[in-house]
Formats: C-alpha cells, structure tokens, sequence
C-alpha cells in the first residue's frame, strides 16, 4: 500500500526479524555463558545472568529488583518474592548458591547500598538497566558461545529453566506457579509443552 501524500512509509518492527516464542537455553549453553562469564570477570553479568535464571522473571520485573530484594540484612536470601508488574501477583523464587555468590560478589564489588537497583543503568536517564539494554546484553551472551542469537531473547532467559523443570518432573502445575501464571492455559501456550509431549510420544511409537 502506498503511502499518502505528505507522509512516509513505516517500516514494520518485526521486518527482518525472525519473530515468536525465544528458545530456552539447554543445559550446556548455560555451562558454556556462565563459563565464559567467569573467565572475563564479568561480575556484574554473571549475577545479572544467574538471577534471570533463577528468578524466571519477567525483564521489567528482573531489572527493577533492589538490593533489599535479595538480602535479609547482610545476608543473601535463599528465597525472595516480588509483585508482578504485568499481573498484580506476588511471585516467589529461589536464589541457589552460585548465584547468591555471584550476587555478593558483585554487590560487593559495586558497593551496592540496600535501596539501590541491584544493576544500575550507566545511562542518566534510567535508574537500572533497561529492557532493550538487558536485550542487548542477552544477545551478546548468546553470540559469544557461537548461538543465532535472533533466536533468543530476554523471554528465553525467564523460560530457560521452567522448561528444565518441566522436562524432568512433567508437572505443569509447578511451572504455572513458578512462572506466576493466573491460567494454566497460559502456562501451556507458553511452554509449547503440549506439543514437546505429542512429539516425544510420536517419536516413541513405530508404525
């Protein structure tokens, strides 16, 4: 369609883009960035990663956690809960060793004070990172290890290991209240688990 006079053509968002569900990362690709992270000192990227995986939260309700968040004093919490922005829902979630590590660590290094952002944005007119810039980083983390990276996004990080989960206990219910889905339908639509299953079942059955 042309464009009326006096006004220019739009491109559309997604032109060029390859579009749908981001892929969660598998096992060896989460060895394989946090490995790298490591190596590279990336302090503030390793927790960044670490709590993404951990947390399966949403990049607007990730980026927005405070250091009081994920502390209790001067301790590192083992668990904490947030309310969803999208949702109106508290959520909670678990912080594993490692990546309590990491998050000291870089606390620590960053002389993060309780009220601050757990990762700041270098950027003035933001207090925190922001979502494209968490994309940007997501992005380059898949790069590095050698993965297409239109193929992942911030979602892969919130799906990565609800789908882990799902693939070793088969209980959706678990991932529902992990993910702090209201419907299990949801739940479903975002896993693609219905479809994992019908496969796997085809693939087990000869003809």
């Amino acid at each position: 369609m042309n464009a009326t006079p006096g006004t220019s053509a739009r491109t559309p968002w997604n032109k060029g883009k390859l579009t749908g569900q981001k892929a969660p990362l598998r096992l060896n690709e989460i060895y394989a960035i946090r490995e790298r992270l490591q190596l590279s000192n990336r302090r503030r990227d390793l927790a960044l990663f670490n709590l993404a995986i951990d947390s399966k939260l949403r990049a607007c309700d990730l980026l927005k956690l405070r250091v009081m968040d994920v502390t209790h004093g001067s301790q590192m919490a083992t668990r904490a809960m947030v309310m969803q922005q999208k949702t109106r829902r508290p959520v909670q979630f678990e912080i594993t060793e490692q990546t309590r590590k990491s998050l000291s660590d870089w606390i620590v290094s960053s002389r993060l004070g309780s009220g601050d952002y757990l990762f700041p944005s270098r950027v003035r007119s933001s207090p925190h990172l922001t979502t494209r810039q968490y994309a940007r980083i997501v992005h380059q983390w898949v790069r590095e290890i050698g993965l297409e990276d239109t193929a992942y996004g911030t979602h892969s990080m919130r799906r990565t290991k609800a789908a882990l989960i799902y693939r070793r206990t088969r209980n959706l219910r678990a991932v529902q209240l992990l993910l702090g889905h209201t419907k299990i339908e949801s739940t479903v639509r975002y896993s693609g688990v219905e479809l994992d299953d019908a496969l796997e079942i085809a693939e087990q059955t000869e003809v």
